[in-house]
């Protein structure tokens, strides 16, 4: 008997066994194939050729190209913050631009758009980052509270305190 045919007879016995009987089908094994003992357990345990499991091709996108527009959509609304701060603002900011008009999303789109991680919306952006740039940002910290209205104020007490300095009196220089 080739060591194929007896992997194959071995391998059904083997998956259907209990811990106990597995043990002794894969001394059996080994004394027969001379193979190690590891290798004995990756070839019982294996998945056949004729075996159907269902798995998800490999390179499949989840994503589709729906999601990735929204997703950059809403990355622009939001004036580009990283994928951790879109992700906090994600539901907010889907129902606003929704209420608005400035967004129609289907419920299957809207629901795994919601459910996307911040390492997932970084990756749907990193194409784009690549070519878009910052937006007008210094690549200082403070520069992603400036997309936030609410700090804006906060934003210029930390530059300047509480001389109460407006933003486009920075852009002129005449706070020194």
């Amino acid at each position: 008997m080739a060591k194929q045919e007896l992997l194959v007879t071995l391998r059904e016995r083997y998956r259907s066994s209990s811990k106990k009987d597995k043990s002794r089908i894969l001394d059996e094994f080994i004394a027969i194939t001379g193979h190690h003992r590891k290798h004995g357990i990756r070839l019982l345990s294996q998945v056949g050729e004729d075996d159907e499991v269902p798995r998800r091709a490999r390179g499949q996108r989840i994503y589709d190209e729906a999601i990735r527009e929204a997703v950059i959509m809403i990355w622009e609304a939001a004036d580009r913050i990283c994928g951790k701060r879109l992700k906090a603002a994600m539901p907010h900011l889907v129902e606003s631009m929704e209420r608005h008009g400035h967004l129609d999303l289907d419920p299957e789109v809207r629901d795994r758009l919601l459910a996307s991680s911040a390492a997932t919306l970084d990756r749907l952006l990193k194409p784009i980052r690549a070519t878009a740039g910052s937006p007008g940002g210094n690549g200082r910290w403070a520069s992603a509270f400036q997309c936030v209205p609410k700090y804006r104020g906060l934003l210029d007490k930390m530059r300047y305190g509480n001389e109460g300095v407006s933003r486009e009196n920075d852009a002129r220089g005449s706070h020194r």
